[in-house]
């Protein structure tokens, strides 16, 4: 399947139009904001949760200052979530797929009507540029536009039997499905999830990573807004206790995981005890292979997109960056020297291009995989260190300069592992099919990119990566009306498959 896009240059672009006067007033200043209202959503209303374990901090990764402290739901809250949303599925099951494209039409309204305000909070809660997350909110509106147009073309089939008999198909929701989110996408993930599983008449219960749990509420609030059935989509908070409470309700049919492959595995082992079917999109170590005919030009901004984009912290972005030998010097100085400016700091100044990484643990998690390198023989050629603004109330926040690799071999821990960093491995490579068989040499398959002139050649090689979505001369392209998904670690449903982009 083929989408045609262009390659937009997200770290290279220049200053976007300010927003409206009125918008603007909305927003918040980084270091400013602190949340009091409930995050727990049920039966159509903010909540605290029923009951629950420990408090989690939350922090403004910009500047690692609290933002809230989070009550984790406990059983009891689990379960009043669920009675809520099995509630509503009874009247949102019997609706007519043309009344539910409505309602979700409307919610997309709503999302992007309010892109301004929704943007600043997902920058704030989890560091990225203001200028991707207003991105990742137009992707949101946009799932939910397309899937709120599937909604009405939903039919069974009439069978015509011998004898005059006839038998028929019914297409049927499942019912209450579970959601649970990453913290690098948080309101596009929870988009993601609920889009098709409310278009086929389902109900949802929506656990966000304890990490980022502000903005998912926001979305729950919309969808009662725009006239689902209150309890229709309720938010649980709270960590691996609230998500085995989840998985393991008896009255759960669905579950659908976004984050790392040990959690998946847990999630999937759960699930399996209860014959409940199970989405996982899990992690990445994805190639991303240039080849001498390549645009040069189109290429380097490839490959910044397929590392930096979201500080690295993208699952499907193309850290191993196999470069023909022909190249490599001048792939790799054009690399380098594009890297160095970046623009880093406050993530909600409209010329920043990398924000903040999520928190201290995972800034000195990328910060290990890097001295391993070194380590192990790689040679830093630019950033890697820890990176101050001049701004005092940034501070205390998680930045880091972003990484590129040099004299990188396979067998290398950089090379092998989701680092989830702003990171880059740079290899060699010399014949076509040298490249193919290392570039399928790992546990995932998330993802794959191909740059080069020649497109019989791109075909042909994005053909042999055993990923669930390649790249022609672009990448990070994920237009909602194409799969997105993995081979082996990287998660997959059953038939489901894979997606080439192609610019």
């Amino acid at each position: 399947m083929l989408a045609r896009a262009r390659l937009p240059s997200l770290l290279l672009l220049p200053r976007l139009r300010s927003a409206s006067p009125g918008l603007a007033a909305m927003s918040s200043a980084t270091g400013t904001v602190t949340v009091q209202q409930p995050l727990n959503y049920r039966a159509g209303a903010r909540v605290q949760p029923a009951d629950g374990g420990q408090l989690e901090e939350v922090l403004e990764p910009a500047t690692g200052r609290v933002l809230c402290k989070l009550p984790c739901s406990g059983e009891k809250e689990v379960d009043l979530a669920v009675q809520s949303a099995k509630a509503a599925f009874k009247i949102w099951s019997q609706m007519s797929g043309m009344e539910r494209c409505r309602v979700m039409l409307e919610a997309a309204r709503i999302i992007r009507e309010q892109r301004e305000e929704i943007a600043t909070m997902e920058t704030i809660n989890n560091g990225k540029s203001i200028f991707e997350a207003r991105v990742d909110i137009d992707i949101s509106w946009q799932c939910l536009e397309y899937y709120a147009g599937l909604a009405g073309s939903l039919a069974g089939e009439h069978i015509q039997l011998p004898g005059g008999s006839f038998g028929y198909t019914r297409r049927e929701p499942l019912g209450v499905c579970v959601g649970i989110g990453a913290w690098n996408y948080p309101f596009q993930i929870a988009c993601w999830k609920s889009g098709p599983a409310l278009a086929c008449g389902n109900a949802m219960v929506f656990k966000p990573s304890p990490f980022t749990p502000i903005s998912v509420v926001r979305l729950a609030e919309i969808f009662t807004e725009a006239g689902v059935p209150k309890g229709l989509f309720n938010v649980v908070q709270g960590g691996a206790a609230t998500g085995q409470f989840l998985c393991q309700h008896p009255d759960v049919a669905k579950i659908s995981f976004t984050g790392s492959v040990p959690t998946g595995i847990k999630i999937m082992e759960m699930a399996a005890k209860g014959i409940k079917p199970v989405t996982l999109e899990l992690g990445g170590k994805s190639p991303l292979i240039i080849f001498s005919d390549a645009d040069l030009e189109n290429a380097v901004k490839g490959a910044l997109m397929a590392n930096f984009l979201t500080q690295g912290e993208v699952c499907c972005n193309g850290t191993r960056v196999f470069v023909e030998r022909k190249i490599l010097d001048t792939f790799t100085k054009e690399v380098v020297k594009r890297t160095q400016k970046i623009k880093i700091g406050d993530p909600l100044l409209e010329d920043t291009r990398m924000g903040a990484l999520i928190n201290r643990p995972h800034l000195n998690r990328v910060q290990g995989f890097i001295k391993q390198a070194k380590e192990q023989g790689a040679e830093v050629l630019c950033g890697g260190d820890l990176y101050v603004p001049d701004d005092p109330k940034l501070k205390n926040g998680y930045y880091m300069r972003p990484c590129v690799l040099g004299n990188c071999k396979d067998d290398m821990t950089c090379v092998k592992e989701e680092i989830f960093g702003p990171v880059m491995a740079i290899l060699p490579f010399d014949t076509e099919e040298e490249v193919v068989e290392r570039a399928n040499a790992t546990k995932f398959g998330l993802a794959g990119g191909v740059f080069t002139r020649d497109i019989q050649k791109a075909h042909r090689v994005v053909a042999a990566l055993k990923a669930g979505m390649c790249f022609i001369n672009n990448y990070n392209v994920s237009p909602v009306e194409l799969p997105f998904g993995g081979y082996k670690f990287s998660g997959r449903t059953a038939g489901q498959p894979s997606s080439t982009t192609h610019s």
